[in-house]
């Protein structure tokens, strides 16, 4: 069972949330059950048929359509989407420090050429509601694709870290927005810190690894049939990304560069004790 921000049937009783209503709650989280968006949170970004052509403006912004930005890193990487045509140059660009001297001219933006089948293949990627769309698996399968699920995970973050060396990837420094290209778009969407004095705008700087492909880390749960997480005893809690605690939970084996966050050797006092650990 998964819900939102905690992983299994026992969800943790931690009263750290802040937010607008959470006086009248004492701080206690509102329990939904989650969906896959909550374990692999989604990070969009603009696809661009020439990241070198011109910038998106404020104005053009719903030109462009918002696609997952692994997709788009790939798509710029060589992968070839029929939905979504990309700009494939036999001559390198020519720049002097960051202005770019030659561009190789600019050109039309190809329209997306019609699929003879039906079902369009960016389909699979889409993650709403797909509980619903894909059976459950049999109970004897369920290590098995856990077990694929974490080689799955731990090759797409090494596979986007290495494309991440070769093309650049910019990241708001104030919100999560993402952009794949060599400088950021002009869509004036930034809502967060002293956004006013920037009239929107985002503070581009170069993305990490996390920021593209987002691990949503959660709790660790070592029972998933014993008492609830205390908020009394976080300090001895260890964390996971969601992924990896719904696969762990699941039958899937914890790969070793995530134990020490998992805080696996901690031994969990109980609630008189926790006062007399150092």
């Amino acid at each position: 069972r998964v819900l939102r921000n905690s992983c299994g049937p026992n969800w943790s009783q931690h009263s750290g949330l802040h937010g607008p209503t959470s006086g009248n709650r004492r701080s206690f989280h509102s329990w939904l059950k989650g969906s896959i968006n909550d374990i692999l949170l989604p990070i969009e970004s603009y696809h661009l048929y020439d990241p070198f052509g011109r910038r998106i403006k404020h104005e053009t912004r719903f030109n462009y359509d918002r696609i997952p930005a692994v997709v788009e890193l790939c798509i710029q990487a060589g992968v070839d989407l029929a939905e979504y045509p990309s700009r494939r140059r036999t001559e390198p660009i020519r720049m002097m420090g960051r202005k770019i001297i030659d561009r190789g001219g600019f050109v039309e933006e190809c329209k997306p050429r019609q699929l003879v089948d039906s079902v369009s293949s960016i389909v699979d990627l889409d993650t709403h509601r797909a509980l619903e769309r894909f059976p459950p698996p049999e109970g004897s399968e369920v290590p098995r694709i856990a077990q694929k699920t974490v080689d799955a995970y731990e090759k797409v973050k090494w596979g986007v870290r290495k494309l991440m060396r070769k093309f650049t990837v910019k990241a708001c420094g104030y919100c999560s927005e993402v952009h794949v290209g060599p400088w950021g778009h002009n869509a004036k969407l930034c809502g967060e810190f002293k956004h006013q004095w920037r009239d929107g705008k985002h503070g581009w700087q170069d993305a990490t690894v996390d920021e593209v492909f987002p691990p949503n880390y959660v709790w660790h749960v070592r029972d998933t049939k014993g008492p609830p997480l205390r908020s009394a005893l976080k300090r001895f809690y260890g964390k996971a990304p969601a992924v990896l605690e719904v696969c762990m939970q699941a039958g899937a084996r914890v790969p070793d560069k995530y134990k020490p966050m998992m805080r696996l050797d901690i031994v969990v006092p109980e609630s008189e004790e926790a006062r007399l650990v150092a």
